[in-house]
């Protein structure tokens, strides 16, 4: 993460920066649950321990950058190697919230972190992921999933965490 702060670092005054995210809040998002209500909340709990139990290892690497959008409203650093691993991940995890009656947003992963954001409809074009080729650091192992809850004007708050491949809740 330290090559990839360095390389944001270098482009963090340019113009027509995005509003950029702090670096504690960065993950790779395997599903987007929106607002899950109460009732559901310990049913959830309950689905991801095993699904994070059963997975796989995977070894994985920030590569370059990019930007969603037509007019980008999203900064970010991909996300390469054992993608298929961690795509096959992100299925079992909104299986298993679906399972728990939560609803999942019905889009293709594509593995990212999320660098920042514009503002509005978004920014003109922007030479920002040509300045941030990768690869940005070592490649490493997740080492577990977590379940965050995200509100806006906030920090990411961690519901609750399971150890990979392993057993037993990670501590929150």
């Amino acid at each position: 993460m330290r090559a990839l702060t360095a390389a944001v670092d270098g482009v963090r005054d340019d113009p027509g920066a995005p509003r950029w995210s702090d670096p504690a809040d960065l993950h790779i998002t395997l599903a987007f649950l929106g607002e899950v209500p109460g009732a559901r909340v310990a049913g959830l709990l309950g689905a991801l321990g095993p699904v994070a139990a059963g997975a796989p290892p995977a070894t994985l690497q920030l590569t370059g950058a990019g930007t969603f959008g037509r007019r980008p409203r999203v900064l970010w650093a991909g996300v390469g190697g054992d993608v298929d691993v961690l795509g096959a991940l992100a299925g079992r995890v909104a299986a298993a919230a679906r399972h728990a009656g939560v609803p999942v947003e019905d889009r293709p992963f594509l593995p990212h972190l999320t660098l920042g954001r514009w503002p509005g409809s978004g920014t003109a074009a922007t030479p920002l992921p040509d300045r941030l080729p990768g690869p940005h650091g070592p490649p490493w192992r997740p080492a577990a999933l977590v379940l965050w809850r995200s509100r806006p004007g906030t920090r990411y708050e961690r519901l609750a965490g399971w150890p990979l491949g392993g057993s037993g809740p990670v501590a929150r």
